[in-house]
């Protein structure tokens, strides 16, 4: 053991624990970055894009008249309580929204006289 064989020397668990909080933070500040880089103006061509392409999947499903502003409605209509969220939270909340959802937000608008 004269310092080349480092690799076969035992850490301690600490040690890798450290290293992995480290590796994290270096994960959670390149994220944040990355969010933080999009302009209001390139965010919202996102979220648009996501909405249209909930649209055509909604269409495929036979729901012939859903409009992107319809998508995001129903979808924003949760961030009202609580602020807005991340933008991974937006991106898996207009994906994941399911028809049956979609159809319970626009009865229920409809009963508190939302125009569609």
């Amino acid at each position: 053991m004269n310092g080349e064989d480092n690799d076969q020397v035992p850490h301690h668990p600490e040690d890798t624990e450290n290293e992995q909080a480290a590796e994290e933070d270096a994960s959670v500040s390149v994220e944040e970055e990355e969010e933080n880089g999009l302009s209001d103006t390139e965010l919202n061509e996102v979220i648009e894009s996501l909405c249209l392409s909930k649209v055509e999947e909604f269409i495929l499903l036979g729901y012939d008249h859903v409009s992107g502003k319809d998508i995001w409605d129903c979808v924003s209509d949760k961030y009202r309580k609580t602020g807005v969220p991340s933008l991974h939270q937006i991106v898996n909340d207009i994906l994941s929204l399911k028809s049956t959802q979609f159809m319970n937000w626009m009865t229920i608008s409809m009963y508190r006289g939302a125009q569609f």
